[in-house]
């Protein structure tokens, strides 16, 4: 998998030559200026939630995309669907077979309303499993002791996306105690800087991860990472 960060907790999974979009909210955030919307493939959009800064972009990728399918949970599929977007919907426990692996949607600590006010049903994570390897998206989130339950669920996990920004989602410090509970020591960090509330002192949070025996990514805007 090649997973590139978009900016706050957007991200584009590439896995062979299938496009998937996480929580597309670029053109909303100024920090993500050199993204260029237009140029931004997708197969499938997978939305944590209905909160506006995970949802923004959906619409324009899919007017770029139109064979992109979202897949989220039933009452954000059902939004989307009066917009004459496709998707497919899950629930929190519930796995799908797509043609790019296997997607389990995960509970999430968090509250999540479309921007109009609409019921975005309850938030989730991800657990996306291909070639042999499986990521954890989050989502934003607490701290839960339900993510001890993904070691038993999953033989590995490669690689966590954990929110760190801390006010709105768990901070870094509970993010390393994540890391514990999933059993996966690398650790990319989203959901910081973007605003004013959660601001990230990055030298503190790698330390802190380091000092554990952690490794905590931080990519820059556009850059990316293998697994």
């Amino acid at each position: 998998m090649e997973i590139t960060f978009l900016g706050h907790a957007s991200l584009h999974i590439k896995i062979d030559d299938i496009n998937l979009i996480v929580d597309p909210f670029i053109s909303g955030n100024p920090k993500a200026e050199s993204i260029n919307l237009n140029d931004l493939k997708a197969d499938y959009i997978l939305v944590t939630h209905a909160h506006r800064d995970h949802i923004l972009d959906v619409e324009a990728i899919v007017k770029n995309n139109p064979k992109a399918k979202l897949i989220s949970n039933y009452e954000i599929v059902q939004w989307f669907d009066k917009k004459g977007i496709q998707g497919y919907p899950l629930n929190h426990g519930g796995k799908k077979h797509f043609d790019f692996g296997i997607v389990k949607y995960i509970n999430a600590i968090h509250s999540s309303v479309f921007p109009d006010g609409s019921n975005g049903g309850n938030p989730g994570g991800f657990v996306v499993s291909s070639k042999n390897k499986t990521i954890y998206i989050a989502g934003d989130t607490a701290l839960t002791m339900d993510m001890k339950l993904l070691p038993l669920m999953f033989k590995q996990i490669d690689l966590a996306i954990l929110p760190i920004g801390d006010n709105f989602t768990m901070g870094y410090e509970d993010a390393a105690i994540a890391s514990d509970f999933v059993e996966c020591n690398k650790v990319l960090g989203c959901h910081y800087d973007t605003f004013p509330p959660i601001p990230l002192n990055k030298k503190e949070a790698v330390d802190h991860f380091k000092n554990k025996g952690k490794e905590l990514l931080l990519p820059a805007i556009g850059e990316s990472i293998h697994i």
